[in-house]
């Protein structure tokens, strides 16, 4: 059996799979549990709601900024804050509506910091 299980801090590659209200939803291919918070996000961010994407409103001079896309598919460096297990074994009491829509596995990210965020925002 092989176990993927992320030390708390570290600084994964990931793949943006869908972007909501709530955040930012990234994928590993095997695990597409892990949510980078709104308040997690580099600081402006806005919700457009018409094309479903994160946009960081990124100053490039006093008083301008250029809108960075956070689109699915694009590749982005997050580091990993915090991990979720729940139990899902068969002998766990009845499960509610809500614990069934809870997968066994999760992970929450940032990328408001230094050198995180998609990967087509650096040079290298």
């Amino acid at each position: 059996m092989l176990v993927f299980r992320p030390q708390m801090e570290e600084v994964l590659t990931v793949k943006i799979k869908s972007c909501s209200k709530e955040g930012v939803h990234v994928s590993l291919e095997f695990l597409d549990d892990i949510l980078i918070p709104a308040e997690s996000l580099q600081h402006p961010s806005r919700f457009d709601e018409t094309e479903s994407v994160w946009v960081w409103k990124y100053a490039v001079e006093e008083g301008e900024h250029h809108d960075l896309f956070m689109d699915p598919g694009e590749k982005i460096r997050i580091r990993v804050v915090s991990e979720q297990f729940v139990d899902t074994g068969p002998t766990k009491p009845k499960i509610t509506e809500s614990e069934q829509k809870t997968p066994p596995y999760s992970l929450v990210g940032t990328i408001n910091e230094p050198g995180l965020g998609l990967l087509s925002w650096r040079n290298s």
